[in-house]
């Protein structure tokens, strides 16, 4: 057990987000993600809702300046978007900034270009993110 990181990140997790360079992207999906499906990389984080997978990256992983750098899906149409799932996130995250929304297919393009994917167990609908790796300041 290592000191100040959350027990909800995994030991694969944490090798993962170190592995990860800047501009590299990784996936927080929901427990319906077709994960495997996209990517060879594949955490499974059964059972954590991913605004707690959320809570538990961020201190350990700067957001990129130079893009959005958080990018979630849009709602298929005739469907709609429960505004309390971005709220959990961006409270989770204590981000302000834009939030990107792509079309289902465009996501799942996404998702197979990314460094990896978390399939959390995320109940909420459309409760999947993507998080863009920034590059560390300098203290």
């Amino acid at each position: 057990m290592l000191k100040g990181i959350s027990p909800a990140i995994s030991p694969d997790l944490l090798k993962t987000l170190a592995e990860m360079g800047h501009g590299d992207e990784i996936v927080i999906s929901d427990a319906h993600f077709p994960g495997h499906t996209f990517n060879s990389r594949v955490i499974r984080a059964d059972g954590i809702g991913a605004d707690t997978l959320l809570a538990g990256i961020i201190p350990l992983f700067e957001l990129d300046a130079y893009a959005t750098p958080v990018v979630m899906m849009a709602a298929v149409p005739g469907d709609s978007l429960d505004p309390a799932v971005e709220a959990k996130y961006r409270k989770a995250l204590g981000y302000e900034g834009t939030i990107e929304r792509v079309e289902r297919f465009a996501f799942y393009e996404r998702a197979k270009k990314a460094y990896a994917v978390v399939v959390s167990g995320e109940t909420a609908k459309y409760g999947n993110v993507i998080l863009k790796k920034g590059v560390t300041p300098v203290a």
